[in-house]
């Protein structure tokens, strides 16, 4: 029922100003009150306001996809303050996956934030892709993820509230899974989808896993397909294969879990986990932060399936490119190996798996532990080979050149 009095008190002042005052970009009365006679400044809302919409339909960059580049971040964080506190353990200085605060001998706060537009159609699985997307850094680290704040924003004058309330309830349902208490959060109104939660854990400050310590003789194992992001680009314009598109959606609300304590079980120093700026990206700052080389096993890496084959037609996103424009000065592609390989070292990845650099002599008990854990797509994708300025070889296998 329509509130006359609190219309007319409302739009009046908005009249009277020459501009709505909740946007103030619009006159009063603004369009949609012409349309179909509703204020939302006077708290209307729309009777038929979209519940079960894709989406997907409202997004331009879905997922990880949306992040800032590497390129444009690194220039955002030049110059900025150091932090010069000895309890910062770990910080932005070294691109590593979350921060780390010690707190005493034997615990630290491992600390981290992750959000993103949507990557799927349906609010609840968004949900949990949100929630298991976050919770990876901390995992990441070698850490136990403990509690969550959601983070929000949300085009509350055109999508119904259950639209959100889904969202929050997928996310909600994931990190009880990985057992962390969601403590609150924030929200703010803006015209694009938005969700994700700051993730606070704790760890053994002698047993947290940072990009900087990987060594010659590491094997090198990924425990996700790569993929997430020609995929939901492909659903975009149509051109996604169901298959390779089930396969990568349940993968994205897979938590990484199992394969963080199998890693710390296994005493791994070196870990990170693929995300945005896609495995040659994330594999550059564990090269550039360690001073190695590596050499990286195309047909070896795990790939969800049509991928490849959408990669060779040309379903390529603009998020591939704005990748491959920071990290390819890292890589160098051998013999054998083509450019549609290298393109998919650039993908960018909606929560993809850790990247976990073991040594030689602990590898195969390593994944084999991997695998009893169920986490069954787990693969040795390449070794780092030396020392030096943090290059990675794209090789096409190992027996290449």
């Amino acid at each position: 029922m329509i509130d006359y009095k609190k219309r007319k008190r409302i739009m009046g002042r908005s009249i009277r100003l020459g501009r709505c005052i909740c946007n103030p970009k619009e006159p009063c009365p603004c369009d949609l009150f012409k349309r179909k006679n509703v204020c939302l400044c006077s708290g209307e809302r729309e009777e038929d306001a979209l519940e079960n919409v894709p989406l997907m339909s409202l997004v331009e960059n879905a997922g990880c996809a949306s992040k800032i580049s590497q390129e444009d971040l690194k220039k955002a964080l030049s110059g900025l303050p150091r932090i010069f506190d000895r309890r910062v353990l770990v910080s932005s200085d070294t691109c590593d996956d979350a921060g780390v605060f010690k707190l005493n001998a034997r615990t630290a706060l491992v600390q981290s934030v992750d959000v993103f537009t949507p990557v799927v159609d349906d609010p609840y699985v968004f949900g949990q892709i949100a929630a298991a997307n976050s919770v990876s850094d901390i995992y990441a680290m070698g850490g136990r993820p403990l509690t969550a704040l959601s983070i929000i924003a949300f085009p509350i004058e055109r999508l119904s509230p259950r639209i959100m309330n889904k969202m929050f309830q997928g996310g909600i349902d994931k990190l009880r899974e990985a057992g962390v208490a969601v403590l609150g959060g924030h929200s703010i109104r803006d015209k694009e989808i938005k969700f994700g939660f700051s993730v606070t854990g704790i760890v053994n400050p002698d047993k947290m896993t940072v990009n900087s310590k990987a060594k010659p003789g590491d094997v090198l194992i990924l425990t996700k397909p790569l993929g997430t992001g020609t995929l939901t680009f492909a659903r975009q314009i149509g051109r996604a294969p169901a298959k390779g598109l089930a396969a990568a959606e349940r993968s994205m609300t897979e938590l990484n879990r199992a394969a963080a304590e199998s890693m710390t079980a296994a005493g791994v120093t070196t870990a990170t986990d693929i995300t945005g700026f896609g495995l040659a990206g994330h594999l550059s700052e564990i090269a550039a932060q360690s001073g190695v080389e590596m050499e990286i096993y195309g047909e070896a890496i795990p790939v969800f399936e049509g991928v490849m084959d959408l990669i060779r037609d040309g379903v390529i996103s603009g998020s591939v490119e704005r990748n491959r424009d920071y990290a390819s000065a890292f890589v160098k592609v051998g013999k054998g190996a083509d450019e549609d390989l290298e393109t998919l070292l650039y993908d960018p990845q909606t929560s993809g798996g850790l990247l976990i650099a073991v040594r030689r002599s602990k590898a195969a008990a390593f994944l084999a532990a991997l695998k009893k854990k169920g986490v069954r797509h787990a693969m040795v994708i390449g070794k780092v080979t030396r020392k030096g300025p943090g290059k990675i070889i794209l090789r096409k296998n190992s027996l290449s050149d």
